[in-house]
């Protein structure tokens, strides 16, 4: 199975359910795996307005405006998601992005 068919099939299913929160973050990974930095970033942010609760999101688009060089958001990003993190109890993942906030200033 290639990424494009993943891609398609995915897109298929979003149109059928398009709050669906994992179709919207896999469908983010295809494009983030394809290289498309800027199609996986707006697919994060759709997400985040269909599910602002959820934690994996904030995580990858820190990431992602980190590699575009948009540290600034990306530091806000990761802010979010730690006080997120926090909040629904899932400390792994607050500490993971506390790790990478803080690596953003080295």
């Amino acid at each position: 199975m290639t990424a494009n068919t993943r891609k398609q099939m995915i897109e298929e299913q979003l149109a059928e359910d398009p709050n669906d929160p994992f179709l919207r973050y896999a469908l983010a990974m295809e494009h983030q795996s394809a290289g498309d930095t800027e199609a996986g970033l707006r697919c994060l942010r759709e997400l985040l307005e269909v599910d602002s609760a959820y934690v994996p999101a904030y995580q990858q688009c820190a990431q992602l405006l980190a590699r575009l060089g948009r540290t600034t958001e990306a530091a806000e990003m990761f802010r979010r998601g730690i006080e997120l993190a926090a909040q629904q109890g899932d400390q792994h993942a607050a500490e993971e992005m506390q790790g990478m906030l803080e690596g953003l200033a080295e």
